[in-house]
């Protein structure tokens, strides 16, 4: 497969996995998306030239990324629509979102590994755009909407080019 096709798979299966994770938080429908997910991920997975480097990679960015979302939800700045799951915990389709947002770090994203001031940037600005768009879509809601717009300015600006960096190390594509 050639790299183009890669990256295009790889953009297009983010998106996909992010509006079934997003709008199944929404419409109630909570293990819709960590279903899609884990499934293109292991796809992903299986398709890695290391297999083990690319899991690990996913692991480390889905907990780091979990534990700022669940320190968001915990603070009382976020919230999610009612489901059976407790509600001081983060959901699980947010889990899922951010093992399947670790699965273009080293596809589509690759490329932000030497810009780290872009990373960051990008970390900055997209980050709060996302969320922003979950919550226009009814899977979340911003309590102090202030203090979440900073809040995620601030994390994703820093998780960036530090998830970039890590793709570095745990690169189980080595060349997309």
């Amino acid at each position: 497969m050639t790299s183009r096709k890669k990256l295009i798979l790889n953009f297009v299966g983010f998106e996909l996995c992010w509006f079934a994770c997003v709008l199944g938080g929404a419409h109630g429908l909570v293990w819709l998306g960590p279903l899609i997910v884990i499934l293109f991920a292991t796809w992903h997975v299986r398709r890695a030239v290391y297999p083990k480097s690319e899991l690990c990679l996913l692991l480390i960015g889905t907990l780091v990324g979990s534990l700022f979302d669940q320190l968001l939800l915990t603070s009382g700045w976020i919230a999610y629509p009612p489901s059976s799951l407790p509600s001081w915990l983060l959901p699980p389709w947010m889990m899922a979102l951010w093992l399947i947002f670790c699965t273009t770090l080293n596809v589509s994203m690759r490329w932000l590994r030497i810009y780290p001031r872009i990373a960051m940037a990008f970390g900055a600005i997209g980050g709060p755009l996302a969320y922003w768009g979950g919550v226009k879509l009814g899977a979340m809601s911003w309590l102090q909407p202030s203090y979440v717009a900073l809040a995620l300015a601030f994390g994703w600006g820093v998780a960036m080019p530090l998830l970039s960096k890590l793709s570095t190390v745990y690169d189980g594509y080595v060349k997309a």
